[in-house]
C-alpha cells in the first residue's frame, strides 16, 4: 500500500522534493501546503515544474493538510528566518500522528546538547504521544557531513580528526532571503547578519558537530566559531540581486568541536560570489562547487563529492540531492520508532534512491 504523503513548502528545496514525491511509486500525494497566496489553488504538478496534472491542489491552511490524514508529511517550509513557526507546525503534525521528514527546522537534525530541554521536550513529547517520528536532513547540514563521514570512518582503524567542507560559488543561487538576510551577502563588513551573530553558527552546525561526536563515541568540550568576510572590489549582480562595491562578496566560516584542547570535528564553508575572490581559501574540486570530507586517522581520507545535474548547475544539483535525501527517507521514517530520529537511528542505506521508470524497463 502506498504511503499517503502531504507536502509543505514549495521553495528551492520544496519544489524539487515535491517533484520527487509525485514520481515516487511508494508514495501517494494527498495534500500540498504553500505560504505564498499566489500558489493557492494551483495543481501540485505545476508547482513542482512537471508536465503532469495530479488533481491535488495547494492550500494555504495547515488544517487542510491535517484533514487529508496523511501518514507522513514532507516539511520544506522556510525555517531559518521563522524557527518558532516551523517548530509549531512540526509539533501539530506530530501530535496528529503524522510522521515528518524535511529540511526544517534544521535545529532538530540532532538537537541534544545544543538546545535546552524546554525546546526539545515539547517536540519529543508530541512525537511520542502521536506515535510519530521526526527526521530532519538535507545536504549540509545533512548527508555531506553526517552520512558520508560515518560511511568512510567505518573503514578506519582509528579516527583522529574529521573536517567537512562546502566550497561553492553562490552567484547562481536565487534564494534572496538566505543570501542577503541570513548570510549577509551585499552587506557592509561592519553590519552583522543573523548567521554571524555570536552563537548562531554554533547552533546551526552544532547539531552536526554533536551528532558526529555521538556517532564516534567522543564528547566535545566546546564549540568555537570563526568567520572571515571579503568585500566586493566593485559592484556586480548575482541571481539573488545586487552586490554593491564594498559589500560582502565572499565568506569563509568554521565551526569546530574541540576535544582535549584540539580540533576534533570541523565544519568549514567557503562561499564565493565570484571565482576570483580569495584564491587563498579552499578551492572546489569541480568548477562552481563541491563538498569535501577529510578524515585524519588510519587510513586517512580526502574525498570530494561533486554533484552535477542535467537540469542545472552545481547549486541546482546540491538542492536536488537535499530533496532526494528527504523523499527517499520516507519509508524508513514511517517505519521508525516514535520520537526525534537522526542519521544515527536510521539504517545506513536509508534513502537508497530509485531507478527511473525508463531505466527499469531496459
Amino acid at each position: 500500500m502506498a504511503i499517503r504523503v502531504a507536502h509543505l513548502g514549495t521553495g528551492n528545496v520544496g519544489r524539487l522534493a515535491l517533484a520527487g514525491l509525485i514520481e515516487a511509486d511508494e508514495c501517494e500525494l494527498v495534500g500540498v501546503w504553500v505560504s505564498n497566496p499566489d500558489k493557492v489553488g494551483r495543481d501540485a504538478g505545476a508547482l513542482a515544474g512537471l508536465d503532469v496534472v495530479t488533481g491535488v491542489t495547494a492550500t494555504g491552511e495547515l488544517d487542510d493538510v491535517l484533514a487529508a490524514r496523511p501518514d507522513c508529511a514532507v516539511y520544506c517550509a522556510m525555517g531559518d528566518t521563522r524557527p518558532v513557526e516551523a517548530i509549531a507546525d512540526v509539533r501539530r503534525l506530530l501530535e496528529a500522528g503524522i510522521d515528518v521528514v524535511g529540511s526544517a527546522p534544521v535545529t532538530f537534525q540532532y538537537p541534544w546538547q545544543v538546545f535546552p530541554p524546554e525546546m526539545i521536550d515539547p517536540v519529543e513529547r508530541a512525537a511520542r504521544e502521536g506515535g510519530a517520528s521526526l527526521f530532519i536532513t538535507g545536504v549540509d547540514p545533512g548527508f555531506a557531513n553526517d552520512l558520508i563521514p560515518f560511511a568512510l570512518a567505518s573503514t578506519c582503524r582509528r579516527v583522529e580528526r574529521v573536517r567537512c567542507l562546502e566550497i561553492a560559488d553562490y552567484a547562481t543561487y536565487d534564494g534572496a532571503e538566505v543570501m542577503f538576510d541570513v548570510m549577509g551577502f551585499g552587506k557592509p563588513g561592519d553590519e552583522t547578519p543573523m548567521l554571524y551573530r555570536p552563537g548562531v553558527l554554533g547552533m546551526a552546525w552544532g547539531t552536526t558537530i554533536r551528532q558526529l561526536a555521538a556517532g564516534f563515541g567522543i564528547e566535545v568540550d566546546e564549540i568555537t566559531e570563526h568567520v572571515e568576510r571579503e568585500p566586493a572590489p566593485e559592484a556586480f549582480d548575482v541571481a539573488a540581486g545586487h552586490i554593491p562595491a564594498g559589500g560582502t562578496a565572499a565568506v569563509r566560516f568554521e565551526i569546530t568541536g574541540v576535544v582535549d584542547g584540539e580540533p576534533a570535528i570541523v565544519v568549514e564553508h567557503v562561499t564565493r560570489l565570484r571565482d576570483d575572490l580569495r584564491p587563498d581559501w579552499a578551492r572546489p574540486a569541480q568548477p562552481g562547487g563541491s563538498y569535501r570530507v577529510e578524515i585524519t586517522g588510519e587510513p586517512s581520507y580526502a574525498v570530494d563529492i561533486c554533484p552535477s545535474s542535467r537540469e542545472g548547475d552545481h547549486n541546482h544539483a546540491a538542492i536536488v540531492a537535499a530533496a532526494g535525501r528527504i523523499v527517499n527517507a520516507i519509508p524508513a521514517v514511517v517505519a521508525a520508532e516514535p520520537g526525534i530520529r537522526t542519521t544515527l537511528d536510521l539504517p545506513l542505506g536509508t534513502g537508497r534512491g530509485r531507478f527511473s521508470r525508463a531505466a527499469r524497463r531496459r
